[in-house]
């Protein structure tokens, strides 16, 4: 069994990270300083009192007493119950010796007993010296107000415990009161703890946060991405690229390094291609006066020396191809600063490029409409044309018909060389454009010649501002994408 691809990893840009980065050390520090708050200052549930849980939980409390008060003792359980249906907890009556008044809560915990009972007789103030009454005379003392949050476990509850001052004629006289509301969660429906305004903090905090930091964010990925635009191009052979940046940090020293290393590549690439230039035009004239000397050798030359003298003409030949070769190569290379482009019509450069490579053993179609206009050099784009219907004769003629075709997307005209040929490799289709190199090692003159062709016609083209392309045709047969840009009417 063929083992299954790993699923792709999935990639952040580099202004998420750095998001994700600062909100994640924003909880780190919001949690460490929860933790020395809670070590320092005993943090527990009564302070969420200082928020407007203090305000809901007396609201509700003056509501249930108010309406106690003016209710008959026998209905107060109706009135806890509606309370408790329309808050979502348990609500329940107690006096100050934790005794159950009213209400669905009637068992207290042990711990929420103690609450109640053990209070202060007096806020601050010492116990009085003589002996306290019984338990059940223990509530006619005075005693401070009650607020507090608790907590009890198996199964985990919230208490809210809140004292109060009961006068209802029909139930007798005055008492003192706990309210005791009982939730399974710390909301408590809201008296207790309110997610909406903290989660409207939360996000106000994130939108301030996302604003703030944007725009330190979006300048350093705006400046990445423009390096990396300007190395893409650096890549691809277009040393001519700077970044242009103005900035005094080391992204701004990053991109003047940038710049530099493009202004020298620029200065070498050029002076290679120049010198390769300067050798092939000097070769040229010894070359000559060779395949000269040679032809007048051969007409004085014994039968026995005939074929040697063939044998050195042949060589003399391929060299002066090869000179040839690296020349055209070394102007199509140069050829951007030969002027500027112009806007012409597209078929008739088409025309003249066949017309110089037809041949009687290959089919060739051409289909290109006449209206069709590109901006380009007009000798450029016809010697790279001439080199891909070559290429195609040679290497596919017998295969079937080559034709040549164009296509318009937008702004950009693309013309397609195809033949019926046995193509190429596909490890090769990267590199077929690559100066010296053949998908046959040989370099003989019957497999293909010198590997210059090709790296020629993507040299023309590039002059031309546009690109070249190679794919495989199905089931077989080579595709050559010339894309040019396309030219109005004049």
């Amino acid at each position: 069994m063929s083992e299954r691809p790993p699923p792709p990893r999935v990639r952040l840009p580099l202004y998420a990270k750095i998001l994700v980065w600062f909100f994640l050390n924003l909880v780190i520090v919001a949690a460490v300083f929860a933790l020395l708050f809670n070590a320092q200052f005993n943090f527990n549930l009564d302070w969420f009192f200082f928020t407007g849980a203090r305000e809901r939980m007396e609201a509700v409390r003056a509501l249930i007493v108010g309406e106690l008060e003016s209710t008959a003792p026998d209905e107060w359980g109706a009135v806890m119950k509606r309370y408790s249906t329309a808050h979502h907890v348990r609500f329940g009556l107690f006096d100050d010796d934790a005794n159950p008044l009213v209400g669905d809560t009637a068992n207290l915990p042990e711990e929420v007993r103690t609450r109640i009972i053990e209070r202060p007789m007096f806020p601050g103030a010492k116990p009085p010296a003589i002996t306290p009454p019984p338990s059940d005379q223990r509530r006619r003392w005075p005693r401070p107000p009650l607020r507090a949050l608790m907590r009890t476990s198996d199964p985990t509850q919230y208490w809210l415990l809140t004292s109060a001052r009961l006068d209802n004629m029909l139930a007798g006289d005055p008492m003192r009161v706990v309210l005791v509301a009982r939730s399974s969660s710390l909301s408590a429906g809201g008296l207790i703890f309110n997610p909406k305004p903290w989660l409207a903090l939360v996000a106000g905090v994130f939108v301030f946060s996302l604003l703030f930091w944007l725009p330190l964010i979006r300048g350093i990925t705006r400046t990445i991405g423009r390096m990396m635009h300007a190395t893409r191009q650096i890549a691809d052979g277009r040393f001519d690229v700077r970044v242009n940046l103005r900035r005094r940090d080391e992204l701004g020293g990053l991109a003047e390094s940038i710049d530099q290393m493009a202004a020298r590549l620029d200065g070498l690439v050029t002076g290679q291609k120049r010198f390769l230039g300067d050798i092939a035009h000097e070769l040229c004239s010894p070359l000559v006066r060779l395949q000269m000397a040679l032809g007048i050798l051969e007409q004085h030359a014994t039968e026995t020396q005939v074929p040697f003298v063939k044998a050195a003409a042949e060589k003399a030949a391929q060299i002066s191809a090869l000179v040839g070769e690296l020349l055209s190569f070394s102007k199509a290379e140069l050829g951007a600063a030969a002027g500027p482009l112009e806007s012409m019509a597209l078929a008739p450069i088409v025309a003249e490029a066949a017309h110089r490579e037809s041949s009687d053993s290959a089919d060739l179609r051409i289909t290109i409409p006449e209206q069709l206009r590109v901006s380009a050099a007009p000798e450029l784009l016809t010697r790279a044309l001439a080199n891909l219907i070559r290429n195609a004769i040679q290497h596919a003629a017998s295969a079937g018909a080559i034709t040549v075709s164009a296509e318009t997307r937008g702004e950009e005209i693309t013309v397609i060389v195809a033949d019926c040929g046995p193509g190429v490799p596909e490890a090769d289709l990267p590199r077929i454009f690559d100066a010296f190199y053949r998908v046959d090692p040989s370099r003989t003159r019957a497999t293909g010649g010198t590997g210059l062709g090709l790296a020629i016609v993507k040299s023309c083209v590039e002059s031309c501002g546009g690109t070249v392309t190679a794919r495989n045709r199905q089931p077989h047969g080579l595709e050559i994408h010339v894309h040019l840009r396309a030219a109005t009417a004049v």
